[in-house]
């Protein structure tokens, strides 16, 4: 019996090594070596023995892996990140803006993404260029242009710059927005004024060009007036007058009613016609 002691400890002590490997492999299995990548999403694998995947973008859904590499995640979809920038216009006055940049990684990249700027790439790659073109365009505005008429051109502008500068950095750039110009409070209020005597101008020269076109329109109906009696005047000669007279006479003597005609006893001539009943 106590000969076979030795034996049952070693056994049992076997047995229990075993069964921790076991359990640690099981651990290891359900773990470690599983994933799942959700919509929307890609995965960069990277393993101790070779390195990071640069042939393969892994898609969504579950993957299984040895535990000597693992996967890296990344958000494919368009992220649209809010940044609140300062510049300095064309005058050297501090503007105060709030841009927003949309962009996404573009998924046959994403492996040359990961190694050369990896999980960080926003901070590293897409906010410093952001802010270089804010700067520099900004740069050439005054207050005025960037507060009303010029946003638009600006915003064309950055995003061109962005979109250009990030170009072959396996991303793409789908807009810039600027969301909100902040001026200081007094440049703000003489531009607003500014903007307010230029409406009641533009309103004032409407005024002035509408009583303008008016005035043109009486004289040119006063003109036409004038024109058409002009007309008539030079076509009423004494002969087309005297017709005129004989014709009403003639008329006046078929009517039943009883008158006398006086022949050649009328001025220019024309008969008399008297009484009536």
């Amino acid at each position: 019996m106590s000969n076979n002691y030795p034996n049952l400890t070693r056994t049992f002590s076997r047995f229990a090594v075993f069964g921790l490997i076991g359990l640690v492999a099981i651990m290891i299995i359900s773990g470690l070596m599983t994933t799942t990548i959700p919509s929307g999403y890609g995965g960069v694998r990277y393993s101790v023995f070779g390195g990071t995947n640069l042939n393969k973008t892994y898609g969504e859904g579950l993957k299984v892996f040895p535990p000597w590499a693992k996967m890296i995640k990344y958000d494919l979809r368009v992220q649209e990140t809010l940044e609140p920038l300062k510049a300095l216009s064309s005058n050297g006055l501090e503007i105060e803006m709030d841009v927003s940049i949309r962009s996404r990684p573009q998924a046959d990249a994403l492996p040359m993404l990961h190694t050369e700027y990896g999980i960080d790439y926003y901070r590293k790659l897409v906010q410093p260029e952001l802010r270089a073109a804010v700067r520099e365009i900004v740069g050439q505005y005054t207050p005025e242009q960037l507060y009303s008429s010029k946003r638009t051109e600006l915003q064309e502008s950055i995003f061109a710059r962005v979109r250009d500068a990030i170009a072959g950095e396996h991303l793409t750039v789908d807009a810039v927005l600027i969301r909100d110009v902040t001026l200081p409070t007094e440049i703000k209020t003489a531009i607003e004024n500014k903007l307010k005597e230029e409406q009641e101008a533009e309103r004032y020269q409407f005024t002035i060009q509408k009583e303008e076109l008016e005035a043109q329109r009486k004289k040119i109906e006063a003109e036409g007036q004038a024109e058409y009696q002009r007309i008539i005047r030079s076509s009423l000669s004494p002969e087309f007058l005297r017709f005129k007279g004989i014709e009403a006479t003639q008329m006046l003597a078929n009517s039943p009613n009883s008158k006398t005609v006086i022949v050649g006893s009328g001025q220019d001539g024309l008969p008399l016609i008297l009484g009536g009943s």
